[in-house]
């Protein structure tokens, strides 16, 4: 069964897309790929990514986050700034149960396994310690902080009296508007988002992998959720926070390093006893 660009409803009741791959030798285990910020699931290499899993017999789901900026007729170049702007952390988290739900109508019989990269790996560690068809977390690139991604004095003072802040997206040039409600919500939910915390108590399995020329995210972030999580640690050399992918990606191969990544994550997630 293979399903591309087909919605699901996420926070807020939004719709946005999704793909699900199962293949005929089908073993019942379903990746879940949570996109990073600014992100969405056709992005570079991660069509390529799908199907590397599928060929070794597993599911393969992407999505994009109902408020990642996309819509249902456009997916890629966040034709609905608004919704960006939206965007809380609790609302992806909630996009995940979403997911998980849809996934259940199409088959009822599997265990889940998260990946996420960049900020998505922070969402993965929070939702898979939630959701109990979620058997271990991979972080790809991940964050280790939420709290330390937001701006602070008078930058942080500014942007609560105007409500509103911009971020440049280097590909698109758009300067995408980020509402204060994500700040808040944050605040919030902060012992429930606190990354250490939650690294500290998991029980589930868990792995990270980081790209040691890493510019956008410092390698030291996955050396720190190794130590809190006690789980596996696999730094890549010569390879950035992409794993030396790009958006567009035309090449019917993905690069090395990625691939390198994928085969660490089979490794790992293949381990596992579910």
């Amino acid at each position: 069964m293979k399903t591309i660009n087909d919605s699901f409803r996420g926070a807020d009741h939004r719709l946005s897309l999704i793909d699900l791959e199962l293949p005929k030798n089908f073993n019942n285990e379903i990746i879940i790929f949570i996109h990073g910020f600014m992100g969405f699931k056709d992005w570079g290499a991660w069509n390529l990514v799908q199907a590397y899993f599928v060929n070794k017999g597993y599911g393969f789901c992407k999505f994009n986050t109902s408020h990642n900026g996309g819509t249902v007729e456009q997916g890629i170049d966040f034709p609905d700034p608004e919704a960006f702007g939206r965007n809380t952390y609790s609302k992806e988290i909630e996009d995940v149960k979403a997911v998980i739900k849809y996934i259940d109508t199409k088959n009822s019989n599997w265990n889940g396994h998260l990946i996420g990269h960049s900020k998505g790996g922070a969402i993965a560690i929070i939702s898979g310690n939630q959701f109990e068809k979620i058997k271990s977390v991979s972080t790809w690139a991940s964050i280790a902080s939420i709290e330390n991604r937001f701006p602070k004095g008078e930058v942080l003072n500014e942007w609560r009296d105007q409500g509103v802040r911009f971020v440049k997206n280097g590909r698109t040039k758009q300067d995408l508007p980020q509402n204060f409600n994500l700040y808040n919500d944050f605040q919030k939910n902060k012992s429930r988002f606190h990354i250490e915390r939650i690294c500290k108590k998991y029980v589930k399995p868990i792995a990270h992998f980081h790209g040691l020329e890493d510019t956008s995210v410092p390698s030291e972030s996955s050396q720190k959720l190794a130590d809190w999580s006690k789980g596996e640690l696999h730094m890549i050399k010569e390879t950035n926070h992409v794993f030396d992918s790009a958006h567009p990606w035309v090449a019917i191969e993905m690069p090395d390093k990625l691939e390198k990544l994928c085969g660490l994550t089979l490794k790992f997630i293949s381990k596992i006893k579910t």
